[in-house]
Formats: C-alpha cells, sequence, structure tokens
C-alpha cells in the first residue's frame, strides 16, 4: 500500500495527548453496524471509557442504543472531536462540517490522510490529528477507565 508522507504537524503529541486527556464528546463520522469494522470497536471503547458519543452515519437510525445522526449539523451538542473513519477523498467535506459546527478537533483516522482537509480544519480553528487512533492513543495515555 502506498503510504502518503505525513507533516510532523498533524502528528503532535502534545495535541494528541491534550485531546485524549481533555476530550469529553466525540463524534465518530462513518460510524459502521457491523461489529468487525474498526469503526465499531473504537466507538466501544469510546463509550466503554465514559466518553459521549454521537453516532453520524446517514444509513443509520441508532447505533448500540445510542441514536445516530446524519450528518454533524444533525448532532445536539458540543463536539470536542471529530474522528473520522470515511475514505481520504471525503475528508474535506468532513472538515467543512466540523468547522461549520464549531467542533473542537478534527481527527483522521489511521489510513485516513487528507492534507487539504488537515489545512481546511486548521484555518478554520481546529486541532488537527491525523493518521492515528483515538482508541490507541487514549489507552496508552488515559488508560481504561
Amino acid at each position: 500500500m502506498h503510504r502518503t508522507e505525513i507533516d510532523p504537524i498533524w502528528q503532535d503529541l502534545a495535541v494528541v495527548e491534550r485531546l485524549v486527556r481533555e476530550s469529553r464528546t466525540i463524534a465518530v463520522v462513518g460510524l459502521s453496524a457491523t461489529p468487525t469494522r474498526p469503526s465499531h470497536g473504537v466507538a466501544s471503547y469510546l463509550v466503554a471509557s465514559g466518553l459521549t458519543l454521537f453516532p453520524v452515519n446517514p444509513a443509520l437510525t441508532e447505533w448500540e442504543g445510542l441514536p445516530a445522526y446524519p450528518s454533524l449539523a444533525a448532532v445536539p451538542g458540543p463536539i470536542d472531536v471529530v474522528d473520522v473513519f470515511r475514505r481520504p477523498e471525503h475528508a474535506v467535506e468532513v472538515a467543512h462540517e466540523a468547522v461549520a459546527v464549531g467542533a473542537g478537533a478534527l481527527w483522521l483516522q489511521l489510513g485516513v490522510i487528507n492534507t487539504e482537509a488537515a489545512l481546511l480544519a486548521a484555518a478554520g480553528g481546529l486541532d488537527v490529528v491525523m493518521d492515528r487512533c483515538f482508541a490507541v492513543e487514549h489507552r496508552e495515555v488515559v488508560g481504561w477507565s
């Protein structure tokens, strides 16, 4: 698999640590109802860790008993982190939405690499992390709650 070079600014460990320590509300964009999908496992971990989860997927009405939302704009409350499980070509659209709703950060999961989306989110005042897993980082920094 071809890997795109990532500017180290998008993997700043101080930003990663602050986000996993301080964030309480996470919108998971592209959350799947399929238990074998990575988004499902990460979301399950986030809920088990006591974080507030907003599933975002227009194909779902609920996920594991939580209401699902068709877009970030439909989420009923502030979002600390938008955790993206969409293909890289969809990341710019998600970044626009994240800026529009005033999210605190755009977090592009492992393999989701899109510099245009990162720059757009950063220009909109969001912290940005790219090509890292929120659950892995949370376990390392915070541990199981």
